[in-house]
């Protein structure tokens, strides 16, 4: 087992563990935010993944065993920066996927301290708070007018769910199937944009970020049109004054799955592709063209890390 530390939000202000790097000593960490825990098997392998990349890894996550997301304190993540900057680390970076690349992109605008943010399949926006805690049989429910984060103690403004509980469990479920994919969810979240135009104070302050932005994204992504939100924080920033640099990562296949191709053979040593695969019907249909996008993902990611 690999050397760590584990923090709970009660004791330390948040909840995680410290992966510090085995084999060399450096002054860069990423904020990793992966899996359903800070302990579970996609943390331990990004953790070991980005070691391979030279870096310390401090995992967090919204509870011990929760992927729920719901008035998430922002202000964890300037304890985990405080953390960090006594282990002696100056260079710190974050990276989340799916609704964590949304957290990734909200932290960052938030904390200075970050100089490289790496979001997997995010949104622009903030979104609604969820629950996964089985609720009359549904796997998600929606929070009651709930934010996904809060700051000093106050809920930050959200792009509403079109649905509420329990249609909205309902709705992906019907979704998935007519798609042929375990979980899709895309079309729900047009109809909340459609429902509910998204407004100014909702939209992630892109232009806060410092340092390096790197926005990852399929177009066959089934959850939500992840490519038209990062089109649009470019646009964004076309608009506003910034000091980062952002790139946008888009590719045509991919799934929501967009993860280096090594870091996801660490997750799953055999079957990595099979994953895909039995998750959605674009990685059942464009196998290779998904893999290629992963080790595409993978080349790239570890050349802007070494150049960080």
């Amino acid at each position: 087992m690999m050397n760590r530390q584990i923090f709970s939000a009660e004791k330390d202000g948040f909840c995680g563990a410290w992966y510090p790097n085995p084999k060399q000593e450096t002054n860069r960490a990423m904020i990793l935010m992966l899996g359903d825990s800070s302990t579970d098997r996609m943390a331990v392998c990004g953790a070991k993944w980005l070691h391979r990349q030279g870096l310390h890894a401090l995992a967090m996550s919204a509870d011990r065993k929760d992927y729920g997301h719901h008035n998430y304190p922002l202000e964890r993540f300037g304890k985990a920066i405080a953390f960090l900057r006594s282990r002696g680390c100056d260079k710190i970076g974050i990276v989340g996927a799916s609704t964590t690349g949304m957290l990734a992109l909200v932290a960052a605008s938030y904390y200075p301290d970050i100089t490289l943010t790496v979001a997997v399949s995010p949104s622009d926006f903030i979104m609604e708070g969820f629950y996964r805690d089985g609720r009359d049989g549904a796997t998600e429910r929606p929070g009651d007018n709930e934010s996904s984060v809060s700051w000093e103690g106050k809920p930050l403004p959200y792009l509403p769910y079109a649905y509420r509980h329990p249609e909205y469990w309902q709705k992906i479920k019907e979704e998935s199937k007519a798609g042929g994919d375990m979980v899709a969810s895309r079309k729900m979240f047009d109809e909340s944009e459609r429902r509910h135009p998204l407004q100014e104070e909702e939209r992630i302050k892109v232009e806060r970020i410092h340092g390096k932005v790197v926005c990852i994204g399929a177009e066959d992504d089934v959850l939500w049109d992840t490519c038209k939100y990062i089109r649009r924080m470019q646009k964004r920033l076309e608009l506003l004054p910034h000091d980062c640099a952002f790139e946008a990562w888009l590719y045509e296949h991919g799934t929501h799955f967009a993860f280096p191709e090594s870091m996801l053979k660490m997750m799953l040593p055999v079957g990595s592709s099979l994953l895909v695969k039995v998750m959605f019907k674009a990685g059942r249909e464009n196998p290779s063209a998904c893999k290629q996008t992963r080790q595409d993902i993978d080349r790239k990611l570890t050349q802007l890390i070494r150049e960080w």
